[in-house]
């Protein structure tokens, strides 16, 4: 049975109409539909009652505005919440370069500009010279052609789409043979079975989690096999009693039964970072070289562009997969081509380690890193007028996106601690602020890292907390 305080407050909630009128009266000049209205004064209302229905005592009750003018209050700010955007700009101070929470990597200014021009009308699926139709594929297969020394080039929304496509045309309806060590799962649940069973492939799986030999393949091979299947295992290491093939001997057995060769890279790298002191990677032009025959990798990783799944190989094999109804379904759209294209002209024409954001931060030299958080902390204590304790570290950054997974980069992080507010509280408000600031919760630390900062947002950095 219902207490009889809590069935006074739930009786005295304004009735729906009401509050509608009682706003339409007092804000006049807003020209909000009427059944925009009904639902904020729905949503407010059923809101309170439920606070009501769940309060342990009187006293919590008390606190709530169910009064008209506070139902109004509270649809206001509901309406105004509408004219926020969901999707904000937040400044990484993580540390983490390719943060999959905060959108992988930031795009260079080269980009940004591209993708600003193309948002009006464009030569996406037009040849200008001969004015024909053309292919929306045009634009990047040269530049990756010129980059990867591949024979054609396809690029699709994602890397896990790129994947999909290529194991549904090479083997749909047949086998590819695959390490058990190489059955990876990212993030979202991507998993190499799942994925090979979507697109019609029948999984084979050869070796053991830590090892697997040419012979498992060799043996594995019969007249139903349509595919030899490689995954680089760029998210997890496995180290110890351990052993794999490498691609040049899968080529070699490619080549000797006639079954195409593919593999998934990942992130896609085509600059060796190992003297920045990175964990070495495969260079998409070096699988090339090796004579791959399918090659798929990401675009929004350490290649440092937009978020796409590119496509590289021989052509006969990129044709058989643009020919393929699911490309349709997956294919990119003019915004990420042209930020795409963008992207890779820096490689080919620029100066990528200084022109592309992800590049720049993993290549930044410990010393840089150092000067940066002085100068942040130093700009800090100047504004904070006591209500932050402030001190600089050494610490560690991290590549992120399933990348390198066992790679630390030595940074220089400044520490803070508000002398008020307890660290829930203040880094709430941090993250809920214009810009967003999001950074590393250590020890009851909140860790700003200068690695992902830009230096062009340390004004707004030194704004959000002071």
């Amino acid at each position: 049975m219902v207490e009889k305080w809590r069935k006074k407050y739930l009786t005295a909630l304004p009735a729906v109409d009401v509050v509608v009128t009682n706003y339409q009266q007092k804000n006049a000049a807003l020209n909000y539909p009427h059944a925009l209205l009904v639902q904020a004064a729905q949503t407010v209302v059923a809101q309170l009652r439920q606070k009501i229905l769940q309060a342990a005592a009187e006293e919590e009750v008390k606190q709530l505005q169910s009064t008209i003018d506070g139902v109004v209050q509270q649809m206001e700010a509901w309406l105004n919440s509408l004219h926020q955007p969901s999707l904000r700009r937040v400044i990484n101070a993580t540390g983490t370069v390719l943060h999959t929470n905060l959108g992988r990597a930031p795009l260079a200014a080269a980009a940004q500009k591209a993708m600003q021009e193309a948002v009006s009308y464009c030569n996406l699926e037009m040849k200008l010279q001969e004015g024909v139709r053309g292919s929306r594929h045009e634009h990047i297969e040269k530049l990756l052609c010129k980059l990867t020394g591949t024979e054609a080039a396809c690029v699709v929304n994602n890397n896990a789409a790129a994947v999909l496509v290529a194991l549904n045309t090479l083997a749909g309806g047949r086998k590819a043979i695959v390490s058990r060590g190489e059955l990876v799962e990212i993030g979202g649940s991507f998993r190499i079975p799942e994925v090979m069973k979507a697109g019609g492939v029948q999984l084979v799986e050869v070796g053991t989690s830590n090892k697997t030999h040419f012979a498992d393949y060799q043996k594995a091979v019969d007249e139903d096999t349509a595919l030899l299947l490689k995954v680089h295992t760029s998210n997890y290491k496995i180290v110890g009693f351990t052993a794999s093939v490498p691609l040049s001997e899968l080529v070699k057995l490619g080549k000797e039964t006639g079954v195409p060769v593919m593999e998934d890279i990942g992130s896609g790298l085509l600059i060796d970072l190992t003297p920045f002191g990175l964990a070495k990677e495969p260079l998409v032009q070096e699988r090339i070289a090796a004579g791959v025959d399918i090659l798929t990798l990401s675009g929004d990783k350490l290649l440092g562009g937009p978020q796409a799944g590119i496509i590289l190989g021989k052509r006969k094999y990129v044709e058989e997969i643009k020919r393929n109804q699911l490309l349709r379904a997956l294919r990119p759209d003019k915004i990420t081509l042209a930020a795409l294209e963008a992207t890779l002209r820096i490689y080919l024409t620029g100066n990528p380690l200084k022109e592309i954001p992800v590049l720049a931060m993993l290549s930044m030299p410990a010393a840089v890193l150092k000067e940066r958080a002085f100068s942040l902390a130093q700009a800090i204590e100047k504004r904070a007028a006591g209500t932050l304790k402030v001190e600089v570290r050494e610490d560690f950054s991290y590549v992120g996106g399933g990348a390198m997974p066992t790679t630390k980069l030595t940074t220089f992080v400044v520490a803070i601690r508000h002398q008020r507010l307890e660290l829930t509280e203040w880094t709430e408000k941090l993250r809920l602020g214009t810009p967003s600031l999001v950074g590393r919760i250590q020890d009851d630390w909140l860790l700003l890292d200068p690695r992902t900062i830009d230096e062009a947002e340390k004004e707004e950095v030194v704004q959000c907390l002071t």
